[in-house]
């Protein structure tokens, strides 16, 4: 599908059973195979009423996802980015981020970027926040991004 399809966001309970399906082959696909990382990727955190998925969808399923998580301080935590392999560098996670932040609105923002995506979340206003630390086997860099950056 082009860069011209919608960003989707949805609560868990707004998505129905195949779009949840195929949003987590993603995650899967790419998280667990494609990084042979494996860890508990449903971490209870999709269901909370606070979760927001946003996507984009292609012909054959999602291009790009990634969820905003409502943090019990008011923080608004964006994780699990990822774009599918064939849809890479088409500005896909460029789009979400930006949605997300939207989404976000006034709230501070943080999250856990895999290292070498430092310099893609500092062009969206995030700053590292703390050392680099190593996450099953893969550098990661806390990063926050404060109201009104």
């Amino acid at each position: 599908m082009s860069t011209s399809s919608e960003v989707r966001v949805a609560a868990f309970d707004e998505l129905d059973a195949r779009t949840f399906h195929d949003l987590l082959k993603l995650r899967l696909d790419v998280f667990v195979v494609e990084q042979a990382c494996p860890y508990p990727e449903l971490d209870g955190r999709d269901v909370e009423p606070g979760t927001r998925h946003l996507w984009l969808a292609g012909e054959r399923g999602p291009l790009a996802y990634l969820r905003v998580l409502a943090d019990p301080d008011g923080v608004a935590r964006i994780g699990r980015v990822v774009v599918a392999p064939e849809a890479r560098r088409g500005g896909h996670a460029g789009r979400l981020m930006a949605a997300a932040l939207r989404l976000a609105g006034d709230r501070p923002c943080v999250l856990e970027a895999q290292s070498y995506l430092v310099g893609f979340y500092a062009r969206h206003g995030f700053v590292v926040s703390g050392p680099e630390y190593v996450e099953d086997g893969i550098p990661h860099t806390p990063m926050h991004r404060h109201i009104g950056t």
